[in-house]
């Protein structure tokens, strides 16, 4: 069985890499797919979201990094998938992650949605949280890979200019 587990990965962090690993206990395949989602600003391309994720992954049997835009149900047929994963932190994700659900389940019934819980030390961390804790220069090794920390630290560097 194939699944998605669908986001923005701004940048990927150890709570992520947490639930691709739970998910492929789960799944024979699981296909990270990064959306295009302007409207929340990210400060990674698109691309650069999407090679993160690959070297993030690299190593894992049954993953693939993927791109998509538009709705995750379309893209979920068109890549013949069953289930898109979706991860809950906390009660605070809920609300909003059982709407989507919802609003897809009635959008194409074939397609279920699974929720996942990352291990409880990575249940608080979000990319945008990771991104102000960078701005500040926090030291990040605790939530993000050595390369993705790197590639915070440049974009920021560069941003400030």
């Amino acid at each position: 069985m194939r699944a998605i587990y669908p986001g923005t990965f701004d940048p990927v962090t150890y709570g992520h890499i947490d639930l691709i690993k739970r998910a492929i206990k789960i799944f024979d395949e699981v296909i990270v797919a990064v959306a295009h989602n302007p409207g929340k600003r990210p400060l990674f391309s698109v691309k650069e979201r999407v090679a993160l994720l690959t070297q993030a992954t690299r190593g894992l049997r049954g993953v693939r990094v993927d791109d998509f835009e538009g709705l995750v149900v379309d893209y979920a047929r068109r890549k013949h998938a069953d289930v898109v994963v979706r991860g809950l932190r906390m009660l605070s994700d809920f609300e909003y992650e059982f709407q989507m659900a919802l609003t897809n389940r009635k959008l194409s019934p074939q397609i279920e949605t699974m929720f996942l819980m990352p291990h409880e030390s990575y249940a608080y961390l979000s990319a945008r949280l990771i991104k102000e804790a960078a701005e500040l220069g926090a030291r990040l090794s605790d939530f993000v890979p050595p390369f993705v920390e790197a590639a915070l630290q440049r974009k920021l560097v560069k941003r400030s200019r």
